[in-house]
């Protein structure tokens, strides 16, 4: 991806050096267990108790980046200027106005209106706050855990939290399936919904020509990693298709293509999809 001497974005709040409280999860899109509990009413409590990571006294200590770092901070700044004109624009095209989000960087744990979260639960989104965190360490385990190398990787992840703010300003949230969906089974839509948003950006940000040779693919792989089947067939050698959250793999490729190939807001309705 061509990013470097390009517009960043001035919505970005640099936290990195500050601690923490209590820490609840979620991954990828992690906003999804509070925010069903929270909308659904009867989610499973369970699951976000499990998640709880401990207790700490919040800390405030000079933070010094590396070279990597700084590296990182003004890419994702980059990429985030990128998701602001393209989603401005689209919300303009539709006679509505987007609100730009916040992106914190954190390390270790963050406070946010979601709750206090850990590092470990990876990049979220918070509708509360309309802020996106990340730890930007997440980019190691990107390459590293997930084997998925690349800017275009990294580019990924921040238009799916960017893609579940797009999903808080047109309120895509309450037009969940017809009755019979479980919290899980909504979860995947609303995560599936994040990739096909994301994919819409990375069709303009290739109408911009920021796109290089191999940017698509990278983010098909950081896609595929990120699929639960593959987490699970990893972590434990088989799936579990009922304890799914955010979609298979094939999925989740699928409907960041099918973004990719559209342009447009239009094709991307997940929770009335008959097939994932």
């Amino acid at each position: 991806m061509q990013w470097r001497g390009r517009r960043a974005s001035s919505n970005v709040e640099d936290r990195r050096g500050k601690g923490g409280g209590l820490a609840i999860g979620g991954g990828i899109g992690g906003i999804i267990l509070v925010l069903l509990v929270t909308l659904l009413g009867g989610g499973n409590g369970g699951d976000i108790l499990n998640s709880l990571t401990g207790l700490g006294s919040e800390t405030s200590t000079p933070y010094q980046e590396t070279a990597e770092e700084k590296d990182l901070s003004q890419f994702v700044s980059v990429v985030l200027a990128d998701t602001e004109d393209v989603w401005t624009d689209i919300f303009k095209q539709k006679g509505l106005v987007y609100e730009n989000p916040t992106l914190v960087l954190y390390t270790d744990r963050v406070q946010s209106a979601c709750g206090t979260t850990g590092s470990s639960v990876g990049p979220f989104y918070c509708p509360g706050d309309h802020k996106l965190y990340i730890d930007l360490s997440f980019y190691d385990e990107l390459r590293q855990k997930f084997q998925a190398p690349g800017d275009f990787a990294m580019a990924y992840v921040i238009a799916h939290e960017v893609g579940h703010h797009v999903q808080t300003l047109l309120g895509d949230i309450n037009k969940k399936a017809a009755g019979g969906q479980s919290a899980n089974q909504l979860s995947v839509r609303t995560e599936l919904q994040a990739d096909y948003y994301a994919g819409v950006w990375a069709h303009h940000a290739q109408d911009m020509n920021v796109l290089e040779q191999g940017d698509l693919e990278e983010a098909l792989t950081a896609a595929s990693a990120v699929g639960d089947d593959t987490i699970q067939k990893k972590a434990q050698g088989y799936a579990v298709p009922e304890s799914f959250t955010h979609g298979t793999a094939e999925q989740r490729m699928r409907w960041f293509k099918k973004g990719f190939d559209s342009g447009t807001i239009e094709g991307g309705d997940t929770f009335r999809a008959n097939k994932l």
